[in-house]
Order: structure tokens, then C-alpha cells, then sequence
């Protein structure tokens, strides 16, 4: 049977307000509203199967109106969904966030109350498709119990995406259990308590991260690159050119790239090169996932 990936996470409905002009506070700001499928897992899951990558998803769906429109979604790009959860009555997640005129997110809610009903007894149920993936990926969208869980009994190597500064916390009593940490710089100094500030804290907090247990850590800089430290190998990669558009899915992007440059073997510098190129391509499409993304054209990219 061909590698495939586990994604453990959320799949959301997301509501994107991007604004014309500056952000004005406590006003009401001219702007640009759309209505897209999203969710960190399941925009990891989206740009791995653009990737070429065999995806099997665990999340959990509801039973409303936008329900049916998620199955179909994930139907149409090869997302394998038959051992999701199904809440009868339950609510599909839903993120809000408001973009500033450049494409950078200001402020952000998510609503993700039907992550609950990913469980440890949930999960113990489907350990044959965890401990049969060549990775799983996991967002901290999922509960504490969850992620416990999985760091305890799951046997594939768990690559895991801090999703935000509030649930980065979720995290750090099994840093020592995942074997791929990718945070943001902010992420990177809450799980550390190192605050960077130039590149040889920068490397302090990635050999803090290490020394927790961690196989490898990737902490991405934003428009800087990104920083990976693996064993006794370290590199810094800057961006490649970007025009951006929106950077929402970023950081998703740079997961599934990492993802298939492990699948792939490749070296700790082509690794943060190739996921550069999917995190820069994503930038520069209106939508949170860019479908123009191919493996050819990540290749030629990075």
C-alpha cells in the first residue's frame, strides 16, 4: 500500500474579511467578505493531496447546513474522510478573521467547540490508521486529553503545528513524544522561554526545543524564512520572492511541506527549501489554499 498521511485536526468554515485601507478600531472598515472551507488540518490535508500525497483525515463533521458541503469538499480532493466522526446535531467550526489591506491577519476567532468530540476513546478506536501512517500531522485545535493521547500511543512520527500563540501551551508537556515541531517565532519563545531577538537566540530556543526531545524543529520567521535544526544540523533559509496576497495559509502550506520532503528523504536544507516554496505559493493566492499548487511547481521553486 502506497505512504500515506494522517491528519488529526479541525475543518472549519472560514469567513475572511480583508480590508481596503488601513484597519480602523471600533469602526466599520470597507472591505472585501468570502466564504471558503478551511481549518488547519484540513488545509494541511488539502495541500498534501495537491502534493501528491495519500491523505486519511480524523477529524469531526456536523450534521448542519455546511456539513455536506465539507464531505463533498474533501470527495472531490481525495481526502479520505470515512474514519471521521459524525456529531448528529453538531455544528461545523467556524474561524473569523480580518485581514489588514497587505494580507496579514489582525485579529482572528475560531469557533471550534466540535473538536471536543475528537477523543482519546475516539482515537484509540482508529489507532490502526495512526500507527500505519508514515507521519501524522496534529493541529492543537484538538483538547488536551487528545493530544495526550497521541503522544502516548501513537507509534508514526507526529509532526505537530502549534496553530497559535493561546494553544501552543497545549503542547508543551509532550514536546519530548513528537518528532517535528513547527512554530512561529512568538510560538517558539512561549515553549522555549527564550525570547529572540537575533540569530544566536534563535538558536538557543530551537536547542531548548531540542533538548525537550523533540527529533527536529522548524521555527518559521515569517518574511525571514525559516530556521530547522535536526540532530547536529542546522540551517537558515531565507524567503524565496513572494508577492503576497494572503497570508493566511502560510503556515499550512510549510507543514505539508515538510511533510512530503520527509516522505521524500530529503536533506534538512532541501526539506526547508521545498516547504518555503509551498508556504510562498500559497501566499500568493486569494485563497487560504492556493490550487495552483503542484509538485512540479514547488520543485522548480525551491
Amino acid at each position: 500500500m502506497e505512504p500515506y498521511i494522517a491528519v488529526v485536526g479541525g475543518i472549519n468554515i472560514d469567513i475572511c474579511g480583508k480590508s481596503f485601507a488601513p484597519l480602523l478600531a471600533r469602526d466599520s472598515n470597507p472591505g472585501a467578505v468570502k466564504l471558503s472551507l478551511g481549518g488547519v488540518g484540513r488545509n494541511i490535508a488539502h495541500n498534501l493531496r495537491l502534493l501528491g500525497c495519500p491523505v486519511k483525515m480524523l477529524t469531526a463533521l456536523g450534521e448542519d447546513l455546511y456539513a455536506r458541503r465539507v464531505e463533498e469538499d474533501c470527495g472531490r480532493l481525495g481526502i479520505d474522510l470515512r474514519h471521521a466522526v459524525r456529531v448528529p446535531g453538531g455544528a461545523t467550526s467556524t474561524y473569523l478573521a480580518i485581514e489588514g489591506p497587505e494580507g496579514d491577519m489582525e485579529l482572528a476567532i475560531c469557533d471550534d467547540a466540535l473538536a471536543k468530540h475528537v477523543t482519546p476513546d475516539y482515537l484509540a478506536e482508529r489507532a490502526a490508521v495512526l500507527n500505519g501512517a508514515a507521519a501524522v500531522a496534529v493541529d492543537t485545535n484538538l483538547s488536551r486529553e487528545a493530544l495526550e493521547w497521541l503522544g502516548s500511543h501513537c507509534a508514526a512520527p507526529i509532526f505537530a503545528d502549534p496553530v497559535s500563540l493561546t494553544k501552543a501551551e497545549k503542547l508543551r508537556p509532550l514536546l519530548g513524544r513528537l518528532f517535528l515541531l513547527k512554530p512561529n517565532r512568538i510560538e517558539a519563545e512561549l515553549l522555549s522561554g527564550v525570547q529572540i531577538r537575533d540569530r544566536r537566540s534563535l538558536e538557543l530556543a530551537a536547542a531548548k526545543l531540542l533538548s525537550a526531545g523533540l527529533e527536529r524543529v522548524c521555527i518559521s520567521l515569517g518574511s525571514e524564512g525559516v530556521y530547522c535544526a535536526w540532530d547536529r544540523e542546522r540551517c537558515l533559509v531565507p524567503c524565496p520572492e513572494t508577492r503576497l496576497i494572503n497570508a493566511s495559509g502560510g503556515g499550512d502550506a510549510m507543514m505539508a511541506g515538510f511533510l512530503r520532503a520527509f516522505l521524500d528523504g530529503l536533506p534538512i536544507e532541501s526539506a526547508a527549501r521545498f516547504a518555503l516554496a509551498c508556504s510562498a505559493l500559497a501566499c500568493e493566492s486569494e485563497e487560504t489554499v492556493n490550487p495552483k499548487i503542484t509538485l512540479e511547481k514547488i520543485n522548480s521553486r525551491a
